[in-house]
């Protein structure tokens, strides 16, 4: 299963500090000993003291459990924001992030007014065999409620997953219908990809969009760039964007296939010795020649950004897009011995100028490190790269001369203002309601025959979202409660028939190899202002590479 909140990104910007939590940057744990200061031995005495005089003599019945694990987590507070405690409880869904496939039932899902929907079965996964379908309210598993004010990601995922072979009941409530219908599920092996599109734009231009760095993301990343170089690849577009990070290894030796030589990728430095790596590159790469550019925003992160500023340092690559998360961190995961994880901040990593990209923090506020996201968006810096005001004292310069900052994420070379032309109160609530995405999988249910009879090129231009189908969604929104504005509406509609036309093409070519999602972008970018940009900029990338510099700044 997977947790997916589909509204747009400017909804779901309170969620970003978590999900880089969760994806972090890690190196190995096994340097860790069993050192300890008598200030440490000092301090866990009198922990202990507390806790036995608690459990022996306090008047009502406490988990001591439970007091332990908060008491963890407020002494965290007093130092980084990404060192983090996970509960033995909450593990299996924190690794769920970084690892290449799991057992279950094979779902996206998203919560909504205290109930699950069905967003997406998995193409061929034992949800979609055993009949659920996009838009169904998940209310029961096994015989128990699966619906409240209390429900969160962390007990949906207990209940639904499990070893595959096993099965689970799943009571489902389908729109148009009050009555629950049971479903029995077989869990499974599902897979988990990290490259959610790799296609041929043109003759001469690839596309790769990574999602995460994962255990599985470099072998995916490896094998896709291959294959476009034998379709003809001369120049590539890198898509980073929303990326929250994962294993450092994954991200160096992806930036091991761009450069030449043995160029500094990252190095880190810690409090001792023992944390410090100088990483370069070591081997031939698969496309050390040829124009890039790379796509970052806001939501690119931790293991992205080492991606993007070792190729904007080393003048490989063009970036484009919004100044990334800025998390310069690095954390080892560290196994407790009760199945729990401390994933402790180790030391700082450096992009090969020299600059840290960690943003400033403020240790035991951590509530405002995770809405600084918002804020960017409130004082403007989405719309206008004037806003950014940077340090002078943190100038860097790439290899060639350019200048770079350090002190708070990647800033592009080109800046692309976020479009928000399309955001309504209306559109939130469609997307909120999973309205759009069950409407287009219902038209195809029902236009199957005819739809499968297309080739991509004829679907791409010459299908058109109708009038009647918008008035058939509008209707099916009408009868979730959500009234149509007829000012919002008419700011929306575009971006609704976009994504209407995207979400038929998804599931028409759903069946696509290796999790690709290709024709689905191929037509959502139709109306991306950052591709569209992207795609216009390969002169200055052939410039950039061919060391005849210009004067990048940032617009």
């Amino acid at each position: 299963m997977r947790p997916v909140d589909n509204s747009r990104f400017y909804v779901r910007l309170p969620l970003l500090l978590a999900v880089t939590l969760a994806g972090g940057v890690f190196i190995g744990a096994t340097m860790f000993g069993g050192r300890s200061s008598s200030s440490v031995a000092k301090g866990y005495l009198k922990f202990k003291e507390i806790l036995t005089l608690i459990d022996r003599d306090y008047v009502d019945t406490v988990s001591t459990e439970d007091l332990v694990d908060y008491s963890i987590e407020k002494m965290l507070e007093k130092l980084d924001p990404h060192t983090t405690y996970i509960p033995a409880r909450d593990i299996d869904m924190a690794r769920t992030q970084l690892e290449s496939d799991f057992d279950g039932i094979g779902i996206e899902f998203n919560i909504f007014k205290d109930t699950v929907y069905v967003i997406a079965p998995f193409n061929g996964g034992p949800a979609e065999t055993a009949g659920l379908r996009a838009g169904d309210k998940i209310v029961s598993v096994n015989g128990q409620a699966l619906v409240g004010p209390d429900l969160e990601n962390g007990s949906v995922f207990g209940k639904l997953r499990g070893p595959r072979g096993t099965k689970v009941r799943v009571g489902v409530v389908r729109r148009g219908s009050g009555e629950a219908q049971e479903f029995s599920i077989t869990r499974n092996r599902i897979p988990q990809y990290s490259i959610d599109a790799s296609y041929m734009v043109d003759n001469n231009t690839g596309y790769i969009k990574v999602n995460r760095f994962a255990s599985n993301t470099y072998d995916e990343f490896k094998k896709a760039l291959a294959q476009l170089k034998r379709q003809g690849m001369q120049q590539l577009v890198l898509d980073l964007r929303g990326n929250p990070g994962g294993y450092m290894d994954r991200a160096t030796n992806m930036v091991d296939e761009f450069l030449a030589g043995d160029k500094l990728i990252v190095y880190t430095d810690g409090k001792e010795a023992r944390f410090d790596q100088k990483i370069k590159a070591f081997q031939p790469g698969v496309f050390e020649k040829g124009p890039v550019v790379v796509l970052i925003d806001e939501g690119s992160a931790s293991a992205s950004e080492i991606v993007a500023g070792a190729l904007q340092d080393n003048d490989r690559a063009l970036i484009v897009g919004r100044r990334s998360f800025g998390k310069g961190l690095v954390q080892a995961p560290i196994p407790l011995d009760d199945g729990s994880e401390l994933r402790l901040t180790i030391s700082r990593y450096y992009t090969p100028s020299g600059r840290s990209i960690q943003k400033p923090y403020v240790p035991d506020q951590k509530a405002d490190y995770g809405k600084d996201v918002m804020k960017r968006y409130e004082h403007g810096e989405f719309f206008n790269a004037d806003s950014i005001k940077f340090d002078q004292k943190l100038k860097y310069y790439t290899s060639k001369g350019r200048v770079v900052y350090g002190g708070g994420g990647i800033m592009p070379d080109y800046f692309v203002p976020m479009d928000t032309s399309s955001r309504t109160q209306y559109l939130d609530e469609l997307l909120s309601a999973n309205i759009i995405r069950e409407y287009a999988f219902n038209y195809w249910a029902e236009h199957r025959r005819d739809l499968d009879k297309l080739n991509f090129t004829e679907f791409r231009t010459k299908f058109q979202v109708s009038e009647q189908m918008m008035k058939e969604l509008v209707a099916m929104a009408d009868l979730s409660g959500i009234k149509m504005r007829q000012d919002e509406f008419a700011r929306s509609k575009d971006y609704i028939r976009t994504q209407v036309k995207a979400l038929l093409a998804k599931s028409i070519w759903q069946s696509s190899k290796q999790g690709y999602n290709n024709e689905y972008y191929q037509i959502v970018y139709q109306r991306d202002p950052i591709y569209q940009r992207a795609l216009e900029l390969f002169a200055k990338a052939s410039e950039l590479e061919n060391g005849k510099l210009s004067t990048y700044n940032g617009k």
